[in-house]
């Protein structure tokens, strides 16, 4: 399983983000710019001190990240998806995307991807944009690995 973050702009969620990919054994690829330096202090102390058990990736662009990888399925996550993410049959080579704080994934982005790989995590609350974007990712993830029986995790 490959988390993706798209131009991420807050470190202490990337941090957080790398601590719960540690913890399941999943791979982090970092998508550039990014608004932070990866050696931040504040990236480092959310982390704290399991980033020797990340298998972290930083890439010039999306299109390098997957080249790299080839997961099986792109998952897009956004606000503006359809689906629920836990409408999805995953396996484990996807790779899970999700945009920066600040935009999310961006219109132009979306488009250039299938309508049906966009997911959302459903909310009820119009007063609320999104959830804090490391909530996200263990949602998201955790579905993932929970169809998968935790196997991974074994």
């Amino acid at each position: 399983m490959h988390i993706i973050l798209v131009h991420p702009q807050i470190p202490q969620n990337t941090g957080s983000i790398a601590r719960t990919c540690a913890a399941t054994d999943t791979s982090l690829h970092l998508i550039h710019p990014m608004g932070f330096e990866i050696d931040e202090k504040k990236v480092r102390r959310a982390g704290l001190d399991y980033w020797p058990h990340v298998n972290l990736t930083e890439h010039d662009s999306f299109e390098d990240c997957i080249e790299a990888i080839a997961p099986d399925n792109l998952w897009l996550l956004s606000t503006h998806g359809k689906r629920t993410y836990s409408d999805a049959q995953y396996s484990g080579n996807d790779a899970l995307i999700f945009g920066s704080e600040t935009r999310g994934l961006g219109p132009e982005f979306i488009a250039n991807h299938p309508a049906d790989s966009l997911l959302t995590i459903p909310q009820i609350s119009s007063q609320v944009r999104s959830l804090n974007l490391s909530n996200a990712v263990s949602i998201v993830l955790y579905e993932a690995l929970r169809q998968l029986e935790f196997q991974p995790l074994r």
